[in-house]
């Protein structure tokens, strides 16, 4: 017996030792170590055994089951091994290969050019304030030096909601309302960003619904020579420092006196062309002293308090400096477009 049980062992290993799937390995344990297996049905003749053979064919046969069972573990190990480095092999990454690119988007030429526009006041002293884009009519018209029925008020065509509340057609009522959180004895520098909306025909150079960026300046002694220079460093910052600007004498209700601010022609440099319609200059933004009504009913002292405003329309700061010439393509969201000037 103990020769058939060596010869059992023998012929296990070799097969265990040729095996080459997992499949194999089970189906040899079956055969050698199952209850119909080779070694089990040899080990159920130990009844005929003496006494004296039975203990030594036992340890015996132990042994031989050992042996079976380490060489089965040990195979198992590295079939298993094997097929991990296989699928790692076959899953492999190279990672010397370039990337697949990713489209990287960019802030909105409005965006843009008004964090430009918002930058260079910040680093002259002043803050940015917002405010509601639904308004009173006393912030928005009434505190600005525009009564009920007053005729300038048919120069911007509301959108009304109710008789005391409209949508904003100016950024001003922020300024209004900054003024009077102040309480008429602190100077207020600020300008204050945002939409607005008036009833008007989309066009080319028109829209119902638009950008405006408008600034304040009130403290003491503050004169027409302080607007000048303010507006000046604008229009270089802006549109180079070879920009010229002129005022020219306007009107406004809230600012007394009221100017309109031209710059250079950048196309032509000052000497006419279609752009500019042979004068030379573009018209950019209105401006003026305070009207001494918007101080008083600000609770400012006008007598001892001065400032200048002025405001601006982003959309056209950024047709002229980049040469936009329909405002419908800051809000039609044309990629094409849009992707001109992320690194403008």
């Amino acid at each position: 017996m103990k020769d058939q049980l060596a010869s059992i062992e023998r012929e296990a290993l070799n097969k265990i030792a040729d095996a080459e799937s997992m499949k194999e390995l089970q189906e040899i344990k079956v055969a050698y170590l199952g209850k119909k297996g080779s070694l089990t049905s040899v080990l159920r003749g130990m009844g005929k055994l003496s006494k004296e053979e039975r203990p030594v064919i036992g340890e015996f046969a132990n042994r031989v089951r050992e042996n079976i069972t380490t060489s089965l573990d040990e195979k198992t190990e590295s079939l298993e091994q094997m097929a991990l480095e296989k699928q790692l092999e076959k899953e492999t990454i190279d990672v010397t290969l370039p990337g697949r690119p990713i489209k990287v988007g960019g802030p909105h030429l409005l965006t843009k050019i008004i964090e430009e526009i918002e930058d260079l006041f910040i680093g002259m002293g002043f803050e940015v304030r917002e405010g509601p884009e639904v308004e009173t009519d006393f912030y928005n018209f009434e505190s600005l030096n525009l009564p009920k029925n007053h005729p300038a008020r048919d120069m911007q065509d509301t959108f009304f909601i109710s008789k005391e509340l409209l949508m904003r057609t100016q950024t001003s009522p922020v300024q209004a309302r900054t003024m009077r959180a102040y309480g008429g004895d602190k100077p207020v520098k600020m300008i204050s960003p945002g939409k607005v909306y008036r009833r008007d025909t989309d066009d080319a150079t028109h829209s119902h619904q638009f950008t405006q960026i408008e600034g304040l300046y009130i403290d003491k002694n503050v004169r027409m020579s302080d607007l000048k220079g303010t507006l000046d460093t604008f229009a270089k910052k802006i549109y180079g420092k070879d920009r010229e600007i002129r005022l020219r004498p306007s009107f406004f209700p809230f600012t007394e006196p009221s100017v309109e601010m031209d710059i250079s022609c950048k196309v032509c440099d000052g000497k006419g062309c279609s752009v500019c319609k042979g004068s030379g200059w573009i018209e950019i933004l209105g401006a003026g002293m305070v009207h001494p009504n918007v101080l008083s009913m600000a609770g400012y002292d006008p007598d001892v308090y001065s400032g200048f405003a002025f405001g601006m329309g982003p959309e056209r700061i950024a047709m002229l400096k980049y040469g936009v010439n329909d405002i419908r393509q800051f809000y039609t969201n044309d990629i094409r477009f849009l992707k001109q000037y992320h690194k403008a």
